[in-house]
């Protein structure tokens, strides 16, 4: 679109299909829409695309072989061909963008034959956005990229539900096939969405389908209440089930193709089941029952815990609340019902354990929910590609398999808005591609993904230094952050920029539990809470003791001395000085470097990347600084270098 940045879809990354000849063969939408992406750079670059047979050679051939909605799909290369071959609208598409990442490669070598199939059927983004300007949340809960892309004033955005169909383009590209439209913190005029304004969800449902995206909606458990008059929302009532059955078959009347809805209950104050006596199991059953018909899915949240906790009470640990409330109902959990659990088992943190949830619930279906927004990791103004992050929890084992075969789909909070730029920070799309890419391989080479992101998106001129600028860039953002995985100290509320003891004493368990002896969270099962007794035996064993447990994670599982000493020889302060001081340096020649790249981008692009690279350095000295200061204050224990902490 006019005036929006293209993202990873520039008109170059299609040169090499616009200028060769094209078949295509087959019928359908999605076929209408893999048409539609080959024609227009073929006006463009000079080349050729068909749906009729002729004796003309073509160059690529991209061929439905079936009706159903299959997303696999094989390419093969021989006699001068390359053939993308799908059985499904979905494959073909996927096939489509999977020739416009190779981009030349596609047409060259020898005769080879690839199969490319997801390694899950669910991959998917939920949008925090709110239907109404929340009076605290604003118009996007935890969005850093500008208003919402579907709603404002209390209504669709129609004016830009062009730019909601770009949008699915670029989701598709990365095989991301599911949305949803709404927080899941639902509030009145969000919680009308389910019907009197679902045809406001069906027009975004229309924008999104071309492209392969399925729409679900976040629901309040509480809506037979708040819409539909009735005195209770139990989830075991035949007044109450029978509201969502009827609820639900006016949403499939609308949207035939609707995904299912998402559930966030009994956690920070929504609506569930516990007020009736009933089990999380017995609530997502419930609205599983009612989607069970159409083929919907309920993704039921596992972000519960303890939000009125007692900051002196050093027995009760946020940390095992999931682990707590959920395994218990394993195997309780209908077909159509997915727990959808928070990569770790805090909030998003810069670095936490994997969610000793996943791996044991072996008869539930999970899906991995990560957070592309950076809520805790900068909020798009600091350059943080998480993708490190990311991998690594799909490669951990609990108990031998890796993460990424024991969850049915991977789900990330969305970091895009109607900022021209999409995610706020230009280099902050890396992250929405690299979810879509690993959800689809999850043992993949995040730093190849990276590359190719970087290529698409920038062309090979800058390339070098962007992958300079962003490989690190998580590692980087953690030096000048909270250490050891100790999390938090931010300023509470907004969570951006240092508050050592922003929530120290507050309710919501978010502890570091610094004094003049020490820091960290005793988590161990023989003297703390038990968290790390949560785990596999042999994780179990490694988290209990601070000579065993990984560094990186020492704090978050125990509580040691400042003089306690690492594996690296440096004592646990000497860390905190060096890697902050390190972390400033690093974002210092970052911004150097990016600076460098001007005559090489978009001069717009440049630009915009170069504002929030000033407030990426003066926060991050902010943190140094305050972090610093603080840990000498508490231990007394001097920087090894001599070098000045205020």
């Amino acid at each position: 679109m006019q005036g929006v940045d293209p993202a990873w879809l520039p008109d170059e990354a299609f040169r090499p299909i616009g200028t060769r000849r094209t078949l295509i063969r087959g019928s359908g939408p999605l076929v209408d829409t893999v048409h539609a992406e080959v024609a227009e750079p073929c006006v463009r670059f000079g080349g050729s695309v068909s749906r009729d047979e002729s004796p003309e050679p073509y160059d690529l051939v991209l061929e439905l072989t079936g009706t159903d909605d299959g997303e696999a799909f094989t390419v093969e290369r021989g006699g001068g061909v390359t053939t993308v071959t799908a059985s499904g609208g979905p494959g073909l598409l996927y096939g489509l963008f999977h020739v416009v990442r190779l981009g030349d490669a596609a047409f060259q070598g020898s005769s080879a034959h690839e199969e490319h199939r997801p390694a899950s059927a669910l991959r998917m983004l939920d949008h925090w956005d709110n239907v109404a300007v929340h009076p605290v949340m604003g118009q996007v809960e935890r969005g850093y990229a500008g208003g919402s892309l579907f709603w404002a004033d209390g209504r669709a955005r129609g004016e830009l539900l062009g730019r909601v169909r770009e949008y699915g383009r670029l989701l598709a590209a990365c095989g991301i096939n599911a949305l949803a439209v709404n927080n899941v913190n639902v509030h009145q005029a969000e919680a009308r969405l389910l019907t009197d304004r679902i045809d406001r969800v069906a027009e975004i449902a229309d924008a999104l389908r071309p492209y392969g995206i399925r729409t679900h909606l976040s629901v309040t458990f509480a809506a037979p209440m708040v819409l539909g008059g009735l005195p209770t929302a139990d989830p075991l009532d035949a007044a109450v089930r029978a509201w969502w059955a009827g609820a639900s078959a006016r949403v499939y009347e609308a949207i035939p193709d609707f995904g299912g809805f998402v559930v966030k209950a009994d956690s920070e104050g929504q609506p569930g089941p516990f007020v009736y006596g009933r089990s999380h199991a017995d609530g997502a059953n419930m609205l599983a029952a009612a989607l069970e018909p159409y083929g919907g899915t309920v993704h039921w949240r596992a972000f519960v815990y303890d939000h009125r906790q007692d900051w002196r009470d050093r027995t009760t640990d946020r940390a095992r609340a999931a682990y707590d409330h959920f395994v218990p109902l394993d195997g309780q959990f209908a077909a159509n019902a997915v727990l959808q659990v928070k990569h770790g088992p805090m909030d998003f943190q810069v670095r936490e354990p994997v969610s000793p949830l996943i791996g044991a619930m072996p008869r539930t279906r999970l899906a991995v929910e990560m957070q592309a927004t950076q809520e805790y990791t900068g909020q798009q103004r600091h350059v943080c590609w998480l993708g490190p992050m990311w991998s690594e929890v799909l490669r951990f084992r609990p108990d031998g398999v890796p993460v990424a075969d024991l969850a049915d789909g991977m789900v990330a909070v969305s970091n895009v808005g109607d900022d021209p730029f999409w995610t706020g920070h230009p280099l902050a799309q890396a992250n929405l591609y690299t979810f879509g890419r690993l959800a689809w391989q999850p043992d993949a080479d995040p730093g190849r993904i990276l590359d190719e992101w970087i290529r698409l998106s920038f062309g090979t001129g800058p390339a070098a230094g962007l992958r300079a600028v962003l490989a690190g860039s998580w590692r980087t953002y953690e030096k000048y952050t909270a250490p050891l995985g100790v999390g938090w100290m931010v300023q509470p509320g907004h969570h951006y920029g240092p508050s050592v003891d922003g929530y120290e004493y507050s309710p919501w368990g978010t502890y570091h539990f610094a004094d003049r002896d020490g820091i960290g969270v005793d988590r161990s099962v023989a003297t703390g809470t038990g968290y790390a007794g949560q785990y596999a035996k042999a994780w179990a064993e490694a988290y209990e003791s601070p000579e065993t447990c990984p560094d990186e994670l020492l704090l978050f599982f125990h509580h040691v001395s400042y003089e306690h000493v690492l594996r690296s020889g440096k004592t646990v302060i000497q860390h905190i000085y060096d890697t902050h001081f390190e972390g400033v340096e690093e974002v210092e020649e970052a911004r150097e470097v990016w600076a460098s790249l001007a005559g090489l981008m978009d001069p717009a692009r440049h630009a915009r990347g170069a504002e929030r690279f000033e407030e990426q350095l003066r926060s991050a000295r902010e943190w140094r600084d305050q972090i610093n200061s603080y840990f000498l204050r508490k231990s007394g224990v001097a920087d090894a270098h001599g070098r000045r902490i205020h």
